[in-house]
C-alpha cells in the first residue's frame, strides 16, 4: 500500500505538468488561431491517460483504505478524513470526467479553434478543481503534511 500511495503522489506532478502544458498549448491555440496539430493531440492524449492512471490509483488506495475511516465518537469525521473520504475522491473524479469530455469533444469540433478551444475550457476546469482537491501541506484541517 505504501507503494501505490508514493505512485498516487509521485503521479500528481506529472498530472500537473502535462495538464498545465495541455491547458496552455490549447489557450495559445484558441487565442493564436493556429490549426490542430499532431504535437497537440497527443499531448492532449497524454494528459488524459496520465489522468485516468492516477483516477485509477486513486479508486484502489480509497478502496483499501476506506474502511480504517471512521467516525469521532461523537459521530462526526474529522476534517482529514471528512476530506479523503468525500471531497478529495468525488472531485478527482468530477475533474477526470470534464478532462475527459474535453479531449472526446475536441475531436468532434469542425474548426482548429474549437479543438482548442474545448480542451481549454475543460481542461482548465478541470485544472482548477484538481489544484484545489490536492492535499497541499498548507492545509490545516489536514494536519500540514503530505499523504
Amino acid at each position: 500500500m505504501d507503494a501505490l500511495l508514493f505512485a498516487h503522489s509521485f503521479l500528481r506532478y506529472i498530472v500537473l505538468i502535462l495538464l498545465i502544458a495541455a491547458t496552455v498549448k490549447a489557450f495559445i491555440g484558441w487565442f493564436g488561431n493556429k490549426p490542430a496539430v499532431l504535437l497537440d493531440r497527443k499531448l492532449a492524449t497524454w494528459t488524459v491517460m496520465s489522468v485516468h492512471i492516477e483516477l485509477l490509483i486513486g479508486l484502489v488506495l480509497y478502496i483499501m483504505k476506506v474502511k480504517d475511516y471512521v467516525k469521532t465518537p461523537d459521530g462526526n469525521y474529522t476534517d482529514m478524513v471528512r476530506f479523503f473520504k468525500f471531497e478529495h475522491i468525488s472531485m478527482m473524479i468530477l475533474a477526470a470526467i470534464l478532462i475527459t469530455i474535453g479531449s472526446a469533444t475536441s475531436k468532434k469540433s469542425k474548426t482548429e479553434v474549437g479543438k482548442h478551444k474545448k480542451i481549454a475550457i475543460f481542461f482548465f476546469i478541470g485544472l482548477i478543481i484538481i489544484l484545489a482537491s490536492i492535499p497541499w501541506p498548507f492545509r490545516e484541517a489536514l494536519g500540514k503534511q503530505w499523504l
